[in-house]
Parts: C-alpha cells; sequence; structure tokens
C-alpha cells in the first residue's frame, strides 16, 4: 500500500473521533479535555509510524560480500586440520541448534555414488564434491549439488561427462587447426592432444560412475554428525555452524592421498613454456585456462563451456584442466536446502 493510501485510511478512521474531542472539549467537564490531548497525541504516533514505515529505507542484507570459508588451505597440516574438526565437533555438544548445521565430510577414499550413499545414511545432504583422480594428473575438481542420493549425483556425473567430451573435442579441433611445423605449433598441438585425451578419459569415468567421490556438506543435529564421524570411511567432520548460506561458503576438503600437508596432486604431464595467452572471449572452457603448477586444484563450474568459433586466437590449454574457486555444477535443484 502507497504513503498516500494510507493516509487517507487514516484520516476516513481518525478524523471523525478527532471532531467529536474537539467537541467534548468545550461541552464537557474538566477531565475531557486531557482525554483530547490523549487522543490527539495517539494519532500522531500512528501517523508518524505510518510514515516511517513506508517511506523509510530498506534493511540491507548485512552478509553481502561476506565469504565462510571451510576446510584446508594449501600447506596446511592435515592432522592438525583433523584434531581441531574433532575439537569443533565435541565442542557442539553443549549447544542447542534445533535446525542442526553445515558440516564438511571428508572420506578416507575415492567413492561411487552408490558406496556415498550407504556411508551418508539418512543425513541430508547439500553438496558433493569429486574428481577423477588418473595417475600423475592434476584433474579438475567439481562440485556438484544433490540432495538425493546416489539419483543426483549419478545425474551431475552424466553432465560432466558431456561436458567434458565437448572438451575433448575442441581440443581436437585446435590440434587439428594448426598448421605449420615450427616448434611452436608442435608445442602447441601436443598440449591441444594431451589436453584432449585427458578430458576423454575424465568423460569415461564419470559416465561409467566412476570412483571418484571424495567429500560432501551435510546438515545435520551435533549428535548425528557425530554418528557419522564413527562410521567406516569417514576421515574427518568438520562442523561448520558459522555458515549460513551455501553460496558464499568455499568448502575445500582435503583429497584422499593427502596424508601430511595439502599441496597440489603430482602432475607428470606436458608443460608448455611462457608464452602470450589469448584475449578475453575465448571459446576455450573456462576450466582450461594456463595455471600456475604450484596452486592447488580448486573448484570448478561444470556448466556447458560455450560453442567453438574458428575466429578466436588459438590458446594454450592446461594439461589438466584448471578451476576457478568455488562455483557448482549447477543442475535443477538449488544447491541451498
Amino acid at each position: 500500500m502507497r504513503a498516500g493510501d494510507l493516509l487517507r485510511q487514516l484520516d476516513q478512521r481518525l478524523l471523525p473521533r478527532l471532531a467529536a474531542a474537539v467537541t467534548r472539549l468545550g461541552q464537557g467537564p474538566t477531565r475531557v479535555p486531557l482525554l483530547g490531548w490523549v487522543a490527539v497525541l495517539s494519532c500522531a504516533a500512528v501517523l508518524t509510524t505510518a510514515v516511517l514505515a513506508t517511506n523509510g529505507p530498506p534493511v540491507p542484507d548485512r552478509t553481502v560480500g561476506e565469504v565462510t570459508r571451510v576446510g584446508v588451505s594449501d600447506g596446511d597440516s592435515i592432522p592438525g586440520y583433523e584434531r581441531t574438526a574433532a575439537a569443533d565437533l565435541a565442542a557442539l555438544a553443549g549447544t542447542s541448534l534445533a535446525d542442526g548445521t553445515y558440516a564438511l565430510v571428508s572420506l578416507t577414499e575415492y567413492r561411487t555414488p552408490e558406496s556415498l550413499a550407504a556411508v551418508v545414511g539418512d543425513i541430508g545432504v547439500a553438496v558433493v564434491f569429486g574428481r577423477v583422480p588418473l595417475p600423475d594428473r592434476q584433474t579438475e575438481i567439481v562440485r556438484i549439488p544433490a540432495q538425493r542420493l546416489p539419483e543426483d549425483v549419478t545425474a551431475g556425473m552424466t553432465r560432466l561427462a558431456e561436458r567434458k567430451e565437448r572438451e575433448a573435442t575442441d581440443y581436437r579441433t585446435r590440434a587439428a587447426a594448426l598448421g605449420g611445423g615450427g616448434p611452436q605449433q608442435r608445442e602447441l598441438r601436443e598440449l591441444y592432444e594431451s589436453g584432449a585425451q585427458v578430458a576423454a578419459a575424465e568423460a569415461t569415468a564419470y559416465r561409467s560412475g566412476c570412483a571418484c567421490l571424495y567429500a560432501l556438506v551435510v546438515r545435520a543435529a551435533p549428535a548425528q554428525l557425530r554418528g557419522v564421524a564413527t562410521r567406516l570411511g569417514v576421515r574427518v567432520v568438520d562442523p561448520a555452524p558459522e555458515v549460513r548460506r551455501l553460496e558464499r561458503t568455499v568448502f575445500t576438503p582435503p583429497l584422499p592421498e593427502q596424508q601430511d600437508v595439502v599441496r597440489p596432486p603430482i602432475d607428470h604431464g606436458h608443460t608448455a613454456s611462457p608464452m602470450p595467452t589469448a584475449a578475453t572471449g575465448s571459446p576455450v572452457p573456462p576450466s582450461t585456462p594456463e595455471r600456475d603448477p604450484s596452486a592447488s586444484p580448486q573448484v570448478t563450474d561444470s556448466s556447458p563451456s560455450p560453442a567453438v568459433s574458428s575466429s578466436a586466437p588459438p590458446v594454450i590449454p592446461r594439461e589438466t584442466p584448471s578451476t576457478s574457486v568455488d562455483s557448482a555444477e549447477e543442475s535443477e535443484a538449488s544447491p541451498t536446502p
């Protein structure tokens, strides 16, 4: 309701009463004026409240710009992280969390969608993390929104396989389009062919329902989380009661093969020498830019890559797809329960 309409309604209801009060001021006993002034002040308070309610500034969202991080970072001690997470979980024993709390559950080994469902049980799931563990290759980490196991995860892996097949085709097309036999062309061709091999291997793994899942975000009461921490195959449960919105949270679980210190997986693929990269707008998928080999793989967006354009300049692909921080494999279901 607009402010003008509200004020008109208030006038229609309150002015007759005010007129009656003013009339009594001249006709009633000496106590009546006091009641009249009380009525006048009450009406003024109502009008002031109405104006402030309709014209006041909107209340801002105080969480805008805030990013919560849960998990490990490069160089962190993994045994230290596990001890800290276990202590945090134990500290929740005396707290009252009626709606439960989010927690990052890391696993001891890579799991298939079916075996992951057996580990989780009836705990509510929000997000699943995966990666194809190719030997000596640094592959893409993906984040799959999932509330039903294994159905949502299987569907997400199918979409990942389709995207990886498109990436492999894109790499092969670029390798075939390279002309000349100079050193630069040979190096580019090797990079494209290697990228195609990795993408094709990832596509095959995801389409077969591989054992590629190693962590998940759940929401449950503290007592349920302590039960999850004791299950076979669970490495650590890191509670995160500070998390309010998943889309503003970065989760970085340790990989199963990381035992002492967080470091990037070994990558023995072909490495290109430093060369200029193409301008923004390249048709190469956003998950495949040249990256620093010393950086850890990060969560990636597995949405469809842009279509190939023959007019785009050549781009040096990374040997294995790199990633952008905390984007998600978006499906029909929202990742936030």
